[in-house]
């Protein structure tokens, strides 16, 4: 009944017998077939189907979690007690300025502990990065702190709180950030980020009406723009441009300072020796 309720997750996930079954290895059919013995084992529908979609019912909502414990408890007899005997693969999804800061810091210790597990990198967006983990593509995301509620199934555990500064070319003059956004073109840290929330937050909560110049979700190619003198920039204070000696002037906001969270997710029912030795190496260096 195990791979009938790896099956069943993988619907779950994907919404389409068809597309768990490229998940999972099986035809279509195959999928169909699954199901309807596990429908027929617990004695209830656990889908409600209509065209080619398969929707979770009361039921199947209610089974979901339940299966993510059985797998996760079934996988946990094979695993050894401590992360160094562990042999495996982690798959880490990390912001960019993730990926060049806190990262770099932490592996070389984790390398240590766990010499024998093998990190699988990707890239991308918060919000990516939270739907890659979400469908079960990644085991453990780093990221910044979403501005909604998470699915109950996930955990988070915070890393890093970095404030948010202007930055400006360095022939601009002046130390007043509010009449610097006012006055100056804007490169503008991408709306559809978390961090880029933030600050159309910022900019909306003191009515200041800034003249764009473009829209990036790079911080170190934000930072290029402003060395080049197209405009000022809030962005949080995090990246290899700090290290490398960015040509910018780094202005402070004072009482106005806000912060972006950085951020592990993971599921509940996913804790191994592994993955708890990663995460206390990022929190020891964070």
């Amino acid at each position: 009944m195990l791979r009938e309720l790896k099956t069943f997750v993988a619907v779950a996930r994907h919404g389409t017998f068809a597309a768990a079954g490229q998940r999972v290895g099986l035809t279509q059919s195959a999928v169909s077939a699954q199901m309807r013995n596990l429908e027929q084992a617990l004695g209830q529908r656990l889908f409600d189907r209509s065209g080619r979609s398969a929707e979770l019912n009361a039921a199947g909502r209610h089974a979901l979690p339940l299966a993510e414990q059985m797998l996760a408890l079934f996988a946990e007899m094979g695993r050894p007690e401590a992360a160094g005997e562990w042999r495996g693969e982690l798959r880490l999804g990390a912001i960019a300025s993730v990926q060049t800061g806190l990262l770099p810091e932490a592996l070389p210790r984790f390398r240590q502990l766990a010499p024998h597990v093998e990190l699988k990198l990707v890239p991308g967006v918060s919000l990516d990065l939270l739907s890659r983990l979400d469908a079960g593509e990644l085991d453990l995301a780093l990221l910044i702190k979403p501005p909604f509620e998470l699915p109950k199934d996930l955990q988070q555990l915070p890393l890093a709180r970095e404030p948010f500064v202007l930055i400006a070319p360095e022939h601009v003059a002046g130390d007043d950030p509010l009449q610097l956004l006012a006055s100056h073109p804007f490169v503008r840290y991408d709306r559809s980020s978390f961090g880029g929330r933030q600050v159309s937050r910022f900019l909306r909560e003191r009515q200041l009406q800034v003249r764009e110049a473009m829209e990036l979700d790079e911080l170190e190619a934000i930072v290029r723009m402003v060395e080049a003198g197209l405009g000022v920039s809030l962005i949080p204070l995090a990246g290899l441009w700090r290290e490398h000696g960015a040509r910018v002037r780094v202005i402070e906001l004072g009482e106005l300072t806000f912060h972006r969270e950085l951020v592990a997710l993971l599921r509940r029912a996913q804790r191994q020796p592994a993955l708890e030795c990663l995460l206390q190496c990022l929190r020891a260096r964070a």
